[in-house]
């Protein structure tokens, strides 16, 4: 082979790729942490924390196997701190003939790099990640010029075309969710199992970060730092999910604690997005695990999960590329509003919120329910501007890259897509958050009042909501009940609602 350079993106650390199979003098791999990803976004330091050390781990592990490996680090004096320039130099010192890089997960990244190839004077060659179960445009090609995408006709074709959880054409229990039987809130009947968490000093990689003068924000022990850096790290961490969170996983799915951040969640996330593990290796596994303690783990635990890794998680992909990049403009209900201060330091006097934000800002981590009908919901009703609620969301979490983030925020949490992916807003009132949570019964707020001294901001900013976007909402069937119900608000009902919604909209900040 040619004296050929091949990239390695941050969240591209899957050491079952087939560019690692066999050892080449000749192929130099190389891995960079540069100002210009630290810069598009703001980001938890957490989040830089965990890439930059799980980068350092991959490239030490390609060594050990025999490869040639270059690492940049982003003080070395000759970082150019941008990928392209950091590029260029390396051609030229190693005298390239060839460079290759795997297809990026996020559209800014993949014009950048075919950009950049186009500007060389060598061979040139572009691989698959080598991760998904599903071809970029395929999401794009199942639902052809159709303007909403269903994502359960999408689910359902993957489990028959990969034939999990299924006997013959047919579903396995006659159904294909369970959703019914899951989603319930904790109610003590079972114990709480803790995460599983390391015990890595990066604090390091902190002095380094903060010698280099990277903006960041959120929360970090960097000498117990838990977040699982190397694959060993991430099966790991499948294996303790399996074992231990698996059997009570879907039932609690969507429940909400004052005193537990992750109830019965794997958080593999961050794993998975690096790519570290794949959607095979965790389906795999879980599936190994029903079947051997079917009388523990029911189906409806085990079709919870396999939705969210198989379904959503390769919809959102899918719709990301098919939607990109006209998708990150679209602001169906033109909200402008800046998002409250306290995103930032968790400070309102919304308890739910509170605990939300905190936790993410403490943990770079929420779980999905957190993440949407808590803190998406909120800042939907209050008109944030989805280009706000983006950086927030791209910035928050440890595994938001944007190929996943946009589509669940500006899409689900938002409905800034117009329904692109989602039949109807997801907003609710104070009623869902006290439902699934033990939040409200600690809160400055009433969750049961409307309006008048300390009601929860949920309830008129809810109805609100409603009312002001009535002309393009009303129509809309999966929502048309609550206008049903609106309508028969006694006469003075609506008007004392939308006036408190005012109030607390021109202080939203000191809520």
């Amino acid at each position: 082979m040619a004296k050929t350079l091949r990239l390695i993106l941050g969240d591209q650390l899957n050491s079952k790729h087939s560019w690692f199979a066999k050892q080449d003098p000749e192929v130099y791999y190389v891995l960079m942490e540069v100002m210009q990803e630290q810069e598009y976004v703001t980001h938890h330091l957490q989040k830089i924390l965990a890439f930059f050390a799980a980068m350092r781990n991959f490239a030490h592990q390609l060594g050990k196997a025999g490869h040639q490996v270059i690492y940049i680090k982003l003080d070395d004096t000759d970082n150019q701190q941008h990928i392209d320039k950091n590029l260029q130099q390396l051609i030229a010192k190693h005298h390239i003939k060839r460079f290759e890089y795997q297809l990026p997960d996020e559209y800014r990244l993949d014009e950048q790099l075919k950009s950049f190839c186009l500007s060389l004077n060598i061979e040139t060659g572009v691989a698959d990640t080598e991760h998904f179960l599903t071809t970029r445009y395929e999401v794009r090609d199942f639902f052809g010029d159709r303007k909403s995408y269903l994502m359960e006709n999408f689910y359902r074709s993957m489990r028959t075309r990969l034939s999990i959880l299924m006997k013959g054409d047919q579903p396995l229990g006659d159904r294909w969710n369970f959703d019914h039987d899951n989603r319930k809130k904790y109610d003590n009947k079972v114990p709480l199992q803790e995460p599983i968490l390391f015990n890595h000093d990066v604090s390091a990689l902190k002095v380094m970060i903060d010698k280099m003068g990277v903006k960041y924000f959120g929360r970090v022990d960097a000498e117990k730092f838990g977040w699982p850096l190397s694959r060993k790290e991430a099966l790991q961490s499948l294996n303790y999910f399996c074992e231990n969170l698996l059997p009570h996983f879907g039932t609690y799915e969507d429940a909400m604690l004052n005193g537990h951040i992750s109830l019965f969640h794997s958080r593999l996330s961050f794993a998975q997005n690096t790519k570290m593990i794949s959607p095979v290796e965790i389906i795999t596994a879980v599936l190994s695990q029903w079947d051997k303690n079917k009388e523990d783990i029911t189906l409806a635990q085990v079709e919870g999960f396999v939705r969210q890794v198989i379904g959503w998680r390769e919809f959102m992909r899918g719709v990301y590329w098919a939607k990109m990049p006209e998708y990150a403009t679209l602001n169906f209900f033109n909200h402008k509003s800046q998002l409250p201060k306290w995103f930032w330091d968790g400070n309102t006097k919304m308890n739910c919120l509170s605990k939300c934000i905190g936790q993410s800002l403490n943990n770079a981590w929420a779980h999905h329910i957190q993440r949407l009908m808590v803190i998406g919901n909120f800042a939907l009703l209050s008109g944030s501007n989805p280009d706000e609620v983006d950086e927030w969301y791209l910035g928050v979490y440890i595994d938001a890259l944007q190929w996943v983030e946009i589509t669940n925020t500006r899409g689900m949490s938002q409905f800034a897509d117009g329904g692109i992916i989602a039949s109807k807003p997801y907003v609710a009132s104070a009623a869902y958050i006290n439902k699934m949570s033990d939040y409200c019964k600690a809160c400055h707020y009433d969750y049961k009042k409307k309006y008048g001294d300390r009601a929860c901001p949920f309830n008129s900013l809810y109805w609100n909501f409603f009312d002001r976007n009535a002309e393009t909402l009303e129509p809309n069937p999966r929502v048309g009940m609550m206008y049903n119900i609106m309508r028969k608000f006694p006469a003075d009902e609506l008007r004392k609602i939308n006036e408190q919604a005012e109030v607390y909209l021109g202080m939203v900040d000191e809520l």
